[in-house]
């Protein structure tokens, strides 16, 4: 989760969709210790030309400093071996190029929907007093659990130690896998988890909900009461951790709505829509911005943002300040947008309403061309790939407000069209986040 997971849950999520039939399947039976492989030539070059062996005594030394046993690292020495695979499967991991509609039509399906109820019914005590201890609605937990591993059924299947080495000895997040190396020692350590238990995704995420170990340690809680906080098995510590880390890692906010459908009209002014942009729902409703059936918005200040995210003629929603935790636990706008939506739809919101017309969406080339001409054009737009990120949408709409287009970060042939023109250039010193 968080934003070092970039588009790790979103290609997961394709797999679990096409495993709806297994949502029910149990854990993946433990492995043998892992072999190892030898590391490519570059691996050290960010370790002074250290060894793979050399580097791992140095991780170890690290763990013992922050109070790991040497008896965990004994236990844990067979798994912590090299993997080339896991290192090429981070360096080749693109996010799909999707329409919003599309992703969350499968991945928010009725299916998870209705499952995400019935877990909320078949927990129902452990859903309670995790509302009534950290303020997290029952939905929103469900929402994620379903999302990242379809309530247990597809958490991954490869030895945790070895993926996480693998990444941490990799120079592309080094310090980043580190210590989340270390902190799955610590979890070893405190009795949570045995080497041999810990499997899941190649990215070295863990349990049901997908916690990086980092997160583990932090707010992982023993919500059954058996003195180990698994994720892995018990659907108490899971609920209980998943609330205890949305609620103090991602700062949700106790009673207040995280993301509604909306109407707007077609002469809102476009450049306000953006979650960077937030006004009182009060100013909305001057804005002509409604419920989907016509009802007004509630005449108050509750801060609030319109989000577009296929653009103007997509569904438009109204973001909250707990959207932010969405996008916190992963910064894929296609990702956090449908798990807030699926939130809402567990809890008891009718199906969002369909374009009125198909979006056009431009084709991948031309979409990396645009991106090509932004950069041109003065914009960091992070990584050149065809796909929408944060920062290209940033780009797209002060492109949109420089033509005198509709700017509503959504890329269009016109603005290819305009771009290829070559007449425009970003403001000197613009901030494009």
């Amino acid at each position: 989760m968080l934003q070092t997971r970039f588009a790790i849950a979103a290609v997961a999520l394709l797999a679990c969709s096409a495993t709806a039939s297994a949502q029910f399947a149990p854990p993946p039976a433990r492995p043998a210790a892992p072999k190892a492989s030898a590391p490519s030539p570059r691996a050290a070059s960010c370790h002074n030309g250290a060894s793979f062996d050399r580097f791992l005594a140095d991780v170890k030394s690290q763990a013992v400093a922050a109070g790991v046993s040497q008896r965990t690292i004994a236990e844990a020495s067979p798994y912590l071996v090299y993997d080339q695979g896991i290192v090429n499967r981070d360096r080749g991991q693109r996010v799909f190029g999707q329409l919003f509609t599309e992703f969350a039509g499968r991945m928010a399906a009725p299916y998870r929907m209705q499952n995400g109820q019935q877990h909320i019914r078949n927990h129902a005590s452990a859903f309670a007093r995790a509302e009534k201890e950290y303020g997290v609605p029952p939905a929103v937990i469900a929402a994620f659990w379903g999302l990242e591993s379809d309530f247990g059924a597809n958490m991954g299947n490869l030895p945790t130690l070895k993926s996480l080495v693998s990444l941490a000895y990799d120079c592309r997040r080094s310090e980043m896998f580190v210590n989340e190396t270390v902190a799955a020692l610590k979890i070893i350590d405190r009795g949570d988890l045995t080497p041999e238990e810990m499997v899941g995704s190649w990215a070295g995420e863990l349990g049901q909900t997908q916690f990086l170990p980092t997160h583990y340690v932090n707010y992982a809680v023993d919500y059954d009461g058996d003195g180990r906080r698994d994720l892995l098995r018990s659907e108490d510590d899971v609920i209980g951790s998943t609330a205890n880390y949305i609620a103090k890692g991602l700062k949700w906010r106790r009673g207040e709505p995280w993301l509604e459908e909306i109407k707007v009209p077609q002469n809102l002014p476009w450049e306000q829509t953006d979650l960077t942009v937030q006004q009182p729902r009060a100013k909305w409703a001057q804005l002509g911005v409604t419920y989907p059936d016509g009802r007004p918005l509630p005449n108050d200040n509750l801060p609030a943002s319109v989000l577009l995210p296929m653009g103007r003629t997509g569904p438009p929603f109204m973001a909250y300040a707990n959207f932010a935790a969405y996008t916190e636990w992963n910064n894929s706008l296609i990702y956090s947008t449908t798990a807030g939506y699926l939130a809402t739809r567990i809890a008891g919101a009718p199906p969002m309403r369909k374009p009125a017309a198909p979006v056009a969406q431009l084709p991948f080339n031309e979409l990396k061309q645009l991106q090509q001409l932004l950069v041109q054009a003065g914009f960091n737009v992070g990584k050149v790939d065809g796909v929408l990120g944060q920062q290209s949408r940033a780009a797209v709409k002060a492109m949109q407000i420089k033509f005198g287009l509709p700017a509503d970060s959504w890329p269009t042939a016109e603005l290819l069209a305009r771009m290829r023109g070559g007449t425009a250039q970003a403001q000197p010193g613009a901030v494009v986040r």
